[in-house]
């Protein structure tokens, strides 16, 4: 077995995972970025998408169904959008509110105090 980040390889190199230049995995664990895509382009989906893309996938985000992103996670907003979920971003202050709408967001709460949970709560889906 090679460890894919900080072990060695078959020729006593040390591997360094993303940031290798050729690696050696099942096809099931690799996936060719587009030519015509760039690694600063790409490297939000490869990151911040995977980690919030499973979660909706998982619990059905869609056309009908309301989460809430907590902070302003830019990839979350836009995937949970672009699934047609209704999406409310929470955050800390309300200074976030236009990116939050620009990123279509449909709503934005500042979580300051205990009143912001009261409207919305068990309004967000969990299944």
């Amino acid at each position: 077995m090679v460890l894919t980040y900080a072990g060695t390889d078959q020729h006593g190199q040390s591997t360094r995972g993303g940031y290798s230049t050729r690696i050696v995995v099942t096809e099931d664990f690799a996936l060719r970025i587009s030519d015509g895509l760039s690694p600063t382009e790409a490297a939000p989906l490869l990151g911040a998408g995977i980690t919030t893309c499973a979660p909706l996938r998982q619990w059905n985000a869609g056309p009908g169904k309301r989460v809430a992103v907590v902070g302003l996670g830019h990839v979350a907003v836009k995937l949970a959008r672009a699934m047609g979920t209704e999406v409310t971003v929470l955050s800390r202050t309300l200074t976030t509110q236009d990116d939050g709408f620009g990123l279509g967001a449909h709503d934005c709460r500042a979580t300051g105090g205990p009143a912001t949970f009261e409207e919305p709560a068990g309004s967000f889906d969990s299944s």
